[in-house]
C-alpha cells in the first residue's frame, strides 16, 4: 500500500526557515520532518511515498537526490581523477515519486493529481508536518473492518482546528469551526482512503478537508479512528522547538525505528 505526503505548502509561520524552504523540509533532529514521517511508516513495512510537492519543490527532489550525501561518510578525491567514495552507507528501502502538483494547488487538487500514481487501489494519506505514534497496522485493520470509503485519525487536543462531530459508532458526522470553550476530536491525518475518493475532487480549487471529508461525513463514508497516543503537528517555531527539544531529550515517541521493526503488513 502507498503512502501519499502532502508537502505542497509554503508553512508562513515560518517567516524565515519557510523562505526558502517548504515547511515538510525543515528539520528536527538535523532530519526533515517529512524525513521522520517516512521511517515512521517504514516501520510499519511502509516504504512507497508519493510526495505531493509544490513551494519550492526542486529542493525536496533534489534532497532525495542527494540522499547518500546526506546519510554516509564521504570520499572526494580531487586530484587528477575527480572521484567520490561512499563509506558507511545508510540507505532505505524506499521507493519515493515526488510530484510537482503546482504552486496554488488545493490539498484535494494535489491529491487528484497524483492519481496516476497511486492506481486503483487502497491508500494512505497524511500531512507532511505532523508526528505521532499511532498504530498504523491497528489503523488499518479498522479501516477494513468498517469498509466505508475513508478513515481519519483522530486526537483530542484543545487547538484552533477544525471540530469533528463523531458518532458512537465512530462515524464523522460533520465537521466544524472551532469555539474557544471546545476540547474536541480534531482530525489528526494518518488518513486511510478506497481509490473512489477520487469521484469526490473536481481539480486544483478543491479543498479535501472542506469539499471532500465533509462530503463523505454526509453520506456516512467517513470513520475516524481515535487515537489517545502522542500526535504533533508543526505549525509554528513554537512547535518546532518542542519537537526539537523532545528529539534532543531522547522523548521522542514517534522515532520507533530506534528499536526493532513492526514487520510487514499485507
Amino acid at each position: 500500500m502507498k503512502v501519499v505526503l502532502l508537502a505542497g505548502g509554503q508553512g508562513t509561520r515560518f517567516s524565515e526557515e519557510s523562505g526558502y524552504k517548504p515547511k515538510p523540509m525543515i528539520e528536527i533532529g538535523g532530519m526533515p520532518i517529512i524525513w521522520h514521517i517516512m521511517k515512521y511508516y517504514s516501520y510499519y513495512g511502509f516504504n512507497e511515498f508519493v510526495i505531493c510537492a509544490g513551494y519550492k519543490q526542486h529542493i525536496i527532489k533534489k534532497w532525495f537526490g542527494d540522499y547518500f550525501l546526506y546519510t554516509s561518510d564521504v570520499t572526494f578525491d580531487l586530484a587528477d581523477t575527480y572521484s567520490i567514495d561512499f563509506h558507511d552507507i545508510h540507505t532505505e528501502p524506499w521507493k519515493v515519486t515526488v510530484v510537482d502538483t503546482g504552486l496554488n494547488t488545493m490539498t484535494g487538487g494535489r491529491l487528484k493529481r497524483v492519481q496516476k500514481y497511486i492506481g486503483d487501489n487502497p491508500f494512505m494519506l497524511t500531512y507532511g508536518d505532523g508526528v505521532c505514534d499511532v498504530n498504523i497496522h491497528q489503523l488499518l485493520d479498522f479501516h477494513k473492518q468498517h469498509g466505508k470509503i475513508a478513515t481519519l485519525t483522530s486526537v483530542l487536543l484543545d487547538q484552533e482546528k477544525g471540530i469533528l462531530d463523531i458518532a458512537e459508532n465512530n462515524s464523522v458526522r460533520a465537521f466544524r469551526e472551532k469555539k474557544i470553550t471546545d476540547s474536541m476530536p480534531i482530525n489528526a491525518g494518518y488518513m486511510v482512503l478506497q481509490p473512489e475518493v477520487f469521484r469526490f475532487i473536481d481539480g486544483d480549487r478543491t479543498v479535501f478537508e472542506k469539499d471532500v471529508l465533509e462530503k463523505l461525513a454526509g453520506i456516512g463514508e467517513l470513520m475516524s479512528y481515535s487515537h489517545k497516543g502522542f500526535w504533533q503537528c508543526m505549525d509554528n517555531k513554537r512547535e518546532h522547538d518542542m519537537l526539537e527539544e523532545m528529539v534532543a531529550k531522547g522523548n521522542a515517541p514517534w522515532m520507533v525505528w530506534e528499536g526493532s521493526t513492526a514487520g510487514i503488513y499485507d
